[in-house]
Parts: structure tokens; C-alpha cells; sequence
């Protein structure tokens, strides 16, 4: 078997890159973001234009140029993505583990709101509003929750005391009404 080593292939360069991609394969799951940078920068490395690379790694051929940009300005290290964009936390880690502990270890009448009953959306949101000053929508608090590992369903009311007779006969004249409504046209 005739194994031709490229020219190209011997470039310190691209030895760095693919040994990278290598490293990148062995884990699991695979950084499929990454192993694209990987792979736009070896083909640049390669002769290939931005046009090339954006149609083989399936992106535009500005995001081929500021991978490249971040390569030549920092090397491997400029293709490691930063700090996602998007509004910054409205509270520390700290003050997060706070909430989660909160909510784990204490009842909401255990920290003054007046009923004996569980967590609520908005009972965190005037909780954190009060404890750090920190206002938040009951989307946000949602959010906070879903972060923090938790999940979050609307609340059901059951009545407890309901006479479980008249709830049955209820149903029934229901049912009736029901299939009165559907035979009318």
C-alpha cells in the first residue's frame, strides 16, 4: 500500500490543526463547532478561499474570515468561542446558589409569606426583589429556575372539600349537557 504524504501535510501549521481535530474526535459528544473551525482553518492553511471553505463547512464567508482572523491573531486559542452575546445575569453565582438553596431546604412560610404552600413564580420574584434588590419578570424567574436545574409547572387546585357525591352528579349532567349540545344544529 502507497501511502503519498502532500507536501502541504508536512506544515507545522496544519500538523497543530489536525492533531487538534484529532483530540477533538476522541470526545464525546464531538464539538461539532469546533471541529468546523478545525477545519475552515487547515483548509486555509490548505490555499483554499473563504468561498471554498464557507461551501464545504456550510457557513457564510465572513464567519471563514473572522475564524481565520482569530487563528492568525491568537492561534488555536482564538477559535475557542467566548462569552455567548446576550444580556448578562442579573444575579452572582453566589447569590443563584442562594436561590437554589432557598428553594430546596426552606417553605415560603419559613421566609414570611403568609400560606403553608410550595414555591411559586412570583413568590421567588418578590422574594429576590426584597433579598437582592434585583428585579425580575415571572419569565425570568422561569428561566432562573429552569438554570438552576429546576422544573417549573403551573400550579392545579384540587378542592378538599368537595363532596365527592355532588362532584359525581355534576359530572353526569355535564356529560348530558354535553351530548344535548352535539345532536343541536
Amino acid at each position: 500500500m502507497n501511502v503519498k504524504i502532500l507536501k502541504e501535510d508536512r506544515d507545522p501549521a496544519i500538523q497543530e490543526v489536525k492533531g487538534a481535530m484529532h483530540k477533538l474526535k476522541k470526545q464525546k459528544p464531538r464539538d461539532l463547532q469546533m471541529f468546523r473551525r478545525y477545519q475552515a482553518i487547515v483548509m486555509y492553511l490548505k490555499g483554499r478561499t473563504y468561498k471554498e471553505i464557507g461551501e464545504v463547512i456550510h457557513c457564510t464567508e465572513q464567519t471563514v474570515c473572522s475564524y481565520v482572523r482569530a487563528y492568525r491573531k491568537d492561534g488555536l486559542e482564538g477559535l475557542i468561542p467566548g462569552q455567548s452575546p446576550g444580556r448578562p445575569r442579573l444575579l452572582t453565582d453566589e447569590q443563584e446558589q442562594e436561590v437554589y438553596q432557598l428553594i430546596v431546604e426552606s417553605k415560603p412560610v419559613d421566609v414570611g409569606f403568609p400560606a403553608e404552600m410550595n414555591w411559586t413564580s412570583f413568590m421567588l420574584q418578590d422574594w429576590i426583589k426584597h433579598t437582592f434588590d434585583v428585579t425580575y419578570s415571572d419569565r425570568g424567574v422561569r428561566q432562573l429556575l429552569y438554570r438552576l436545574g429546576f422544573s417549573y409547572t403551573k400550579p392545579t387546585y384540587t378542592l378538599k372539600k368537595a363532596d365527592p357525591a355532588k362532584q359525581e352528579v355534576f359530572k353526569q349532567d355535564f356529560e348530558t349537557a354535553k351530548k344535548n349540545e352535539g345532536g343541536r344544529n
